[in-house]
C-alpha cells in the first residue's frame, strides 16, 4: 500500500502563486493558521483548484467564518479546508469590500458551505452569489442589519420586546426601550 504525500503549507502556497500569480495577495505558510489571501473576483477558480487538484484534494470544508475590517473598508470570508485523503490542512481568506460584499458560493464544491455561507450572510451581510438558498439562518427574516459587523448598533427592542444587552447604562437604569 503506497502512502500519499502530504503537501506542506509552503508547497500549497507556491502551487497557488504559480497558478494564480498576483491574484494571491498574501501568502502566510509559516503562520499558526497557514493560508493565502485573495479577492472575491479570484476566489471561485482558486476554490476549484483546491478542491479538484489531485495533489491538494481538499474535500472537506471544516469551517467558513467571516471577519470585519472596518478600518480597511473590507470584510473577509475565511475558509478552513482539509484533505481527508492526503491529510493536509490549509486556509484561504477572501477579501471583499464592505459596500458590495459579494463572493461566489462554493456550496456545490463543499456541501458544508451551504449553512456556513448562510451564517456569514446573516451575521456579516456577505452575499454568496450562486448560493442555492441564501437566506437568514439564525435571525428572523425581518431583522435589520448584521450583528457581527463591528459598527452594528444593537436594537433595544425587537417587535416591542426588550432585548438583552450588555450596556451597563441600560442595565443600571432598567431602561428597556
Amino acid at each position: 500500500m503506497s502512502r500519499v504525500a502530504v503537501m506542506t503549507p509552503t508547497q500549497i502556497c507556491e502551487r497557488l502563486k504559480q497558478r494564480f500569480g498576483e491574484a494571491i495577495t498574501g501568502s502566510l505558510p509559516a503562520d499558526k493558521h497557514p493560508r493565502v489571501h485573495t479577492t472575491a473576483e479570484h476566489w471561485r477558480p482558486i476554490a476549484e483548484l483546491l478542491r479538484y487538484d489531485q495533489d491538494m484534494a481538499f474535500d472537506w470544508l471544516s469551517c467558513l467564518t467571516a471577519v470585519d475590517y472596518p478600518a480597511n473598508h473590507q470584510l473577509c470570508a475565511v475558509y478552513d479546508l482539509r484533505s481527508t485523503g492526503r491529510g493536509h490542512r490549509f486556509a484561504v481568506k477572501v477579501f471583499v469590500s464592505r459596500e458590495q460584499p459579494t463572493i461566489a458560493s462554493v456550496a456545490d464544491l463543499w456541501p458544508a458551505a451551504n449553512w456556513h455561507e448562510r451564517e456569514a450572510f446573516d451575521l456579516f451581510g456577505i452575499v454568496f452569489d450562486g448560493h442555492p438558498d441564501l437566506r437568514r439562518i439564525l435571525l428572523p427574516d425581518d431583522w435589520e442589519g448584521h450583528p457581527l459587523r463591528k459598527d452594528y448598533v444593537f436594537p433595544r427592542q425587537y417587535q416591542g420586546v426588550p432585548v438583552m444587552t450588555d450596556d451597563p447604562e441600560q442595565v443600571a437604569s432598567g431602561d428597556s426601550d
